[in-house]
């Protein structure tokens, strides 16, 4: 689970490849920052409150965690884990018995909150892919702490938090209501993280406007190298964050392993198929593209599809994603680097198609009783739980982040001067510049700036 953590961090510099290769030359650092200052201030907030709010015993009906009960980590730091007493199956006292620290399931509770802590940073780290070239920094920090507590600290309980019983059946720890009253399926973030992610992009790129010049000025990626290492990075990482959810190493966490890497492949050939019958050649974009669009979709899925399910999952995403990042063309959003058309359009292909796709001999099926899905024989009960999973975190995320949005706007104000948007945001947000054509060695900085 450390190296499942460990890999999904990692995710977030592979993100910061992918967006900073995707975005013109003048404004890469700045988009690498964005992701990179996730992981500082996420960080902070989750050991301070956000883990309690995510994951603690219930409040209010299923909506937030107890945020005092692990504030600060209180009660999960100082503990060595010595043996208090020896295990014992023959008296019935188990390995996880003999321990003297929280656990989650069989693993230190510590473990657990680093796990989540990456789910975290990656998922507002993913917004900032809607809003390149044009979002005061600032406002992206301010707009980033207050969207984890207030959207994403919650959606996480409602998601992930589930009620834990003990030997005799009685419940020791409520959860949040969508896992457990509800009981949609979502086994590592098609909604808390992709949905969730896509619909606060899709509210703040609306509030904060177009780029000067879109659509009619070529805004074409300046480094295609960095997109694709990015991808691979991503890829890589995406293993600690579906396989990993497992919580455990057992036959659950290599299934998954394989239906994400199944789903993979076939949506990256999807997604190049549209590309050679709409353009006439298939990009490295494309592939790259693809590779996330399979990626987010099985993420929810990951554990409810068999090999024919994952492969339907893969092929559906990368040709719905293909044709949704049209979208914003035709609806005049400018949606930067194609967050909602991948991940709010993904997140919602692979939530939904668990209704069609359960397959009965699956973890997911078998934790809840033998649901299916209609193609194995189910009817649409699933599939309306699946429904109510992801529009009501699409709903949920949006009419807030519109809201966050609005009052940034009105207050600090959300977007550079049009100087500063000409200029690069490279240079005006961080006095830096990514390439220095004119000099031998590191990166360029203003004469703002002071030498060292």
């Amino acid at each position: 689970m450390l190296a499942s953590s460990a890999l999904v961090l990692l995710m977030t510099p592979g993100l910061a490849f992918f967006y900073g290769g995707m975005v013109r030359g003048k404004n890469v650092l700045n988009m690498i920052m964005m992701s990179i200052s996730a992981m500082g201030l996420i960080g902070v907030l989750w050991v301070i409150y956000g883990f309690s709010v995510g994951f603690a015993n219930d409040k209010f009906g299923g909506l937030i965690g107890d945020p005092g009960q692990f504030f600060g980590l209180k009660g999960l730091i100082g503990s060595n884990g010595a043996a208090a007493v020896a295990a014992d199956a023959a008296n019935g006292v188990t390995a996880a018995d003999a321990v003297k620290i929280p656990l989650a399931g069989t693993i230190p509770m510590t473990v657990f909150v680093a796990f989540q802590l990456m789910f975290a940073i990656i998922t507002v780290a993913l917004i900032s892919g809607a809003v390149a070239d044009r979002l005061k920094f600032g406002a992206w920090l301010l707009f980033a702490g207050v969207w984890a507590t207030v959207v994403y600290f919650p959606v996480a309980h409602w998601v992930f938090d589930a009620d834990v019983k003990d030997a005799a059946g009685n419940v020791i720890h409520h959860g949040g209501w969508l896992i457990n009253k509800i009981q949609a399926i979502d086994f590592a973030g098609g909604t808390a993280v992709h949905i969730n992610a896509g619909a606060a992009g899709l509210a703040l790129c609306i509030v904060l406007g177009k780029r000067k010049g879109w659509p009619t000025t070529p805004m074409r990626p300046h480094n295609l190298t960095m997109v694709m290492l990015g991808a691979g990075l991503l890829w890589f990482g995406w293993y600690g964050f579906n396989a990993g959810s497992a919580v455990s190493s057992n036959g659950l966490a290599g299934s998954t392993f394989m239906t994400t890497s199944i789903a993979t492949c076939a949506a990256m050939l999807a997604w190049l198929l549209v590309e050679k019958i709409r353009d006439g050649k298939p990009t490295t974009l494309g592939a790259a593209s693809g590779i996330v669009a399979g990626l987010v979709a099985i993420t929810p899925s990951c554990s409810s599809v068999n090999v024919l399910g994952a492969l339907a999952v893969g092929a559906v995403a990368g040709i719905a994603c293909a044709l949704a990042v049209g979208l914003k063309f035709k609806l005049g959003f400018d949606d930067s680097l194609d967050v909602v058309g991948v991940h709010l359009v993904g997140g919602v292909i692979g939530t939904l198609m668990i209704g069609f796709f359960l397959a009965p001999e699956s973890g997911a099926s078998q934790g809840l009783g033998g649901a299916k899905g209609i193609f194995y024989g189910g009817g649409f009960d699933q599939l309306g739980k699946q429904a109510i999973g992801a529009f009501s975190v699409l709903a949920f995320s949006f009419i807030v982040s519109l809201i966050l949005a609005y009052a940034i706007k009105f207050t600090i104000g959300l977007r550079v001067d049009e100087e500063a948007e000409f200029v690069g945001l490279d240079e005006s947000e961080h006095a830096e510049s990514a390439y220095d054509f004119a000099a031998v060695g590191g990166t360029a900085r203003s004469t703002a700036v002071k030498e060292a």
